[in-house]
């Protein structure tokens, strides 16, 4: 069942358009979100890249990611313009890619972040590795260990850094390469 996005655009239940609805090997899952294993699109780079990780990094209360109409619905309501699911998938999977300042404003705001980490790539990359620790700190046992870490000497903290650098090696070697 397909319906009307207000701006003209048909889409199925989830808000992607229907002849992406669910079909396996397009890179989308039927809730317009990338697949875990997947890439977003092969046009996605630059401004989707950067939309695409904000969804991933910044979550709501529970830990579940916001989904497509959430944002859409808070991005109508900062703007008071058409923000619909749709236009907001096509950024994410760069099928559009010159959005109104406004609705990176509006974007910007919902995932608090400044409006720089579209507009500025210095500014842009400082905030996505601010935002990949803020998501490594989201993690339970990453958290904890980086808690028990604060009260460690110098020589502790250089300890506890080169086991997890050889615990990475030895993770990083078992895992099978993909060709």
């Amino acid at each position: 069942m397909t319906e009307s996005t207000g701006d003209g655009v048909q889409v199925g239940p989830e808000g992607a358009p229907p002849e992406l609805d669910g079909h396996a090997g397009d890179g989308l899952a039927g809730d317009g979100h990338a697949d875990a294993d997947g890439p977003v699109s092969a046009e996605a780079t630059g401004l989707s890249a950067r939309i695409e990780a904000l969804f991933h990094t910044v979550r709501r209360p529970d830990r579940e990611q916001y989904t497509n109409e959430e944002v859409a619905r808070a991005c109508r309501e900062a703007t008071g313009e058409s923000f619909s699911t749709t236009y907001l998938w096509q950024l994410r999977t760069g099928r559009r890619d010159n959005p109104t300042k406004r609705h990176l404003e509006a974007l910007a705001q919902f995932f608090q972040v400044p409006p720089a980490y579209f507009f500025d790539e210095q500014q842009g990359a400082e905030i996505a590795k601010e935002l990949a620790l803020l998501g490594a700190l989201r993690d339970a046992g990453v958290r904890s260990l980086a808690l028990r870490a604060v009260g460690l000497s110098p020589e502790g903290l250089d300890t506890v850094s080169e086991l997890v650098d050889v615990i990475a090696r030895r993770d990083a070697a078992r895992k099978p390469r993909s060709s």
